[in-house]
């Protein structure tokens, strides 16, 4: 499921930064759900490429 919302994002967020003319942006995802894991097991942070090849920081928390 978060890996679909990520794609998702991702995705999404490549539209904004082609419209601002930027080449990078981050993404924070933050797992709400009652039975995520405590913060320390799911603290990531990764690198992602957009569709159009963007560069994207991702962060779930």
């Amino acid at each position: 499921m978060l890996t679909i919302l990520r794609d998702k994002g991702v995705e999404q967020l490549d539209g904004y930064l082609a419209r601002l003319g930027q080449d990078s942006g981050w993404l924070v995802i933050c797992d709400r759900r009652e039975n995520a894991p405590e913060l320390e097991q799911r603290w990531n942070t990764e690198i992602h490429f957009t569709p159009m090849g963007r560069s994207v920081t991702v962060i779930r928390a």
